[in-house]
């Protein structure tokens, strides 16, 4: 399973972005997937995580109401739509995805994701 990840750049506050990730293989449909991002000098947070159906998304706290991740199933792509967005969400976006989803693993957590992307750059100027 690979994972690419596209769409980062520069924008200045108040901007969007639509992050895209790529997933290859032929089950990408049974996948959840999830968004995490990691500033410099700061761990890894969660983003937004997104289940096998798009039926339950899942959003921290602090881009909740500007963030919104959906998913292709037909393209094997899952994305970060990011309105509204502030220097502090200044960071590289990761897509993540759990090919084994179950009820028990969280997708808030990092540890829980099988195969990651290379991760893109969103910097937000003030």
């Amino acid at each position: 399973v690979q994972l690419q990840a596209f769409g980062g750049g520069l924008v200045q506050t108040g901007g969007s972005l639509r992050l895209s990730c790529v997933v290859s293989g032929r089950t990408f449909s049974r996948y959840a997937m999830g968004w995490f991002r990691q500033a410099p000098g700061k761990e890894r947070e969660f983003v937004a995580a997104i289940s096998w159906s798009g039926g339950t998304t899942y959003y921290a706290d602090s881009v909740k109401g500007r963030f919104t991740i959906s998913r292709s199933n037909a393209k094997n792509t899952v994305y970060l739509q990011m309105n509204s967005l502030k220097p502090e969400d200044t960071a590289v976006y990761y897509c993540a995805a759990d090919t084994v989803p179950t009820v028990a693993r969280s997708p808030r957590i990092g540890d829980e994701y099988d195969y990651w992307g290379q991760g893109t750059q969103v910097t937000v100027s003030s």
